[in-house]
């Protein structure tokens, strides 16, 4: 019996596939405890869907990779007005999904010229940042450490 389809398949290949701005855990960090705010100085978006158990990295939104492609215009709209500068990606590695939409929004940024205006992905994503330490875990919602006790 043949596969279906990756859900992706459905929308074009980015063509930014390696990211060009990655932030680090600890440059996230940093900016939280500088207090820098998620939403107002930059956009942390979780592009999980359903396996989200665990927590999240607080102030971030979830908008799922399975439909956030014909969000991009949407997303880009209130990014511009609200001033964000700066939109980070994250998944559980951020090396599918995560660079996937960082690829898209990056494509259209370069597409619409938008100057003043970064795609970055968040390395190692989700467990990355989960696996880190208790400095980390604090600044995560709804955390749970059995989630991230295994070995995955």
């Amino acid at each position: 019996m043949a596969q279906p389809p990756a859900w992706h398949e459905a929308y074009p290949t980015p063509r930014n596939q390696s990211p060009k701005v990655v932030v680090t855990r600890q440059e996230l960090l940093q900016w939280l405890q500088e207090g820098q705010k998620p939403g107002v100085d930059f956009l942390l978006v979780d592009l999980r869907r359903t396996d989200h158990e665990g927590g999240s990295i607080k102030g971030s939104i979830n908008l799922p990779a399975q439909s956030l492609y014909p969000s991009l215009p949407t997303l880009l709209n209130l990014c511009q007005s609200a001033g964000v500068r700066t939109v980070i990606w994250y998944c559980g590695s951020s090396k599918g999904r995560g660079t996937r939409a960082c690829g898209w929004f990056q494509d259209m940024l370069d597409d619409r010229q938008v100057d003043g205006m970064t795609s970055a992905i968040l390395l190692d994503g989700i467990s990355g940042w989960a696996r880190a330490g208790e400095e980390y875990t604090r600044l995560m919602e709804e955390y749970d450490a059995e989630k991230w006790s295994s070995a995955k």
